[in-house]
């Protein structure tokens, strides 16, 4: 797990949010999600080589229902591409590396 991955909950999750200038990249997963442990790296890959300019926050949809519920999500891996508070974009499901970097220039 990347060291800079906040984990976040119902109690810090709009609070973080608000924090957080950079854009980020929040992960709706299980631990049980096969697809999950398999986006897991790929998110860490593009957090690193964004030098500073992504963060890599993490949601497990066991532990916070509540949040899950709250942003429909129905299917993970959900990812959520969030800037200011604000929901820019979604990605569902364990999409190749190519796929999330032209998502993430689309919103740079």
């Amino acid at each position: 797990m990347a060291q800079t991955a906040l984990h976040l909950t119902e109690a810090t999750f709009d609070q973080e949010l608000a924090r957080h200038p950079e854009l980020l990249l929040v992960d709706f997963w299980a631990e049980w999600c096969a697809p999950c442990r398999m986006v897991a790296p790929v998110l860490e890959e593009l957090v690193k080589e964004s030098n500073g300019t992504l963060m890599l926050a993490k949601v497990n949809v066991d532990d916070n229902p509540a949040l899950a519920a709250r942003y429909g999500i129905r299917s993970i891996p959900t990812i959520l591409f969030v800037k200011g508070g604000k929901i820019l974009d979604q990605v569902i499901g364990a999409v190749p590396k190519g796929q999330l970097k032209k998502k993430l220039e689309a919103l740079a």
